[in-house]
């Protein structure tokens, strides 16, 4: 990266001290403003700041929306003129892979869909599983046959179910969801836009790699983007092995108009991690 952005980052992160309430506001620049990815960010990574603070940095930052929130928080995030870009459901390695979950996963995810719906927010996460032994194709048969009890709930409601694409290789073992082709298939038997894949970049670059070709083969299959650094979910910088302008100019030019939701956890200063991955997104 150049030099002239890492300062103009640094001099940003300098109005961040070691405390949760030390943020000055007044002092965040705006830096997302072309309008060509819609940014957002995942909650779960910048557990050191209060929902609101958040909030309030990626609105001054030209962030749109924050990710994976539950319905208590919707209130928060509406206050401050911005969406939740994906909601909770149901548990990551209890899946829709393996029948014995569809009970369980079908009422999170219906309960899930009312709160977004009413709440006027697009996308509710869910997840194959693990594999427990089960063949690759059958978890495809299972899950397509949980996803299409709930499907024309989805469409009803007009939300769209995203599966997160995750590796086995490193975070998630075991998990079935760890490649491009299996997500495609089950969308394909699904046979709905309100169904469909949640390409993790991190997750993708580390079972796969291939991303923008991936990206532009597949683009009728996606519905939400994660970014993160690899090695280490960290830092989408020149510490890691993605260049992330190219991803996103790939992205924009298949015409989506989804969210990119920030989903790496800053090593170092939060604010500057998160100013630093706004711009470069800003294609």
């Amino acid at each position: 990266m150049h030099k002239t952005s890492l300062l103009a980052a640094g001099a940003v992160a300098a109005h961040l001290t070691g405390t949760t309430n030390a943020l000055d506001m007044g002092q965040i620049e705006r830096v997302a403003t072309k309008g060509r990815i819609h940014q957002s960010v995942s909650r779960w990574c910048y557990g050191k700041w209060s929902l609101d603070q958040l909030c309030e940095v990626s609105k001054r930052l030209g962030i749109k929306a924050i990710d994976l929130l539950g319905p208590g928080e919707f209130e928060t995030v509406k206050k401050h003129g911005l969406v939740c870009s994906l909601v909770n459901s149901h548990s990551l390695t209890d899946g829709l892979a393996d029948k014995k979950f569809h009970e369980a996963c079908l009422a999170s995810l219906r309960k899930a869909i009312d709160a977004t719906s009413e709440a006027g927010f697009p996308n509710v996460i869910s997840f194959s599983g693990n594999r427990r032994g089960i063949p690759d194709d059958v978890g495809v048969e299972n899950a397509v046959e949980a996803l299409k009890k709930i499907v024309g709930y989805a469409e009803q409601k007009k939300i769209t179910i995203v599966l997160e694409y995750l590796n086995s290789k490193v975070n998630h073992k075991d998990y079935m969801f760890d490649n491009t082709a299996w997500g495609v298939e089950v969308c394909k038997r699904v046979g709905s836009d309100r169904v469909k894949i949640l390409y993790d970049i991190y997750h993708a670059q580390i079972m796969e790699g291939d991303i923008i070709r991936t990206i532009r083969d597949n683009k009728d299959y996606i519905g939400h983007y994660h970014t993160g650094g690899n090695p280490g979910r960290n830092e989408i910088d020149e510490t890691q092995e993605l260049y992330y302008p190219a991803i996103m100019r790939a992205i924009a030019e298949t015409g989506f108009t989804g969210y990119v939701a920030h989903e790496f956890v800053p090593k170092g200063d939060p604010l500057a991690a998160l100013t630093y991955a706004t711009r470069i997104c800003d294609v």
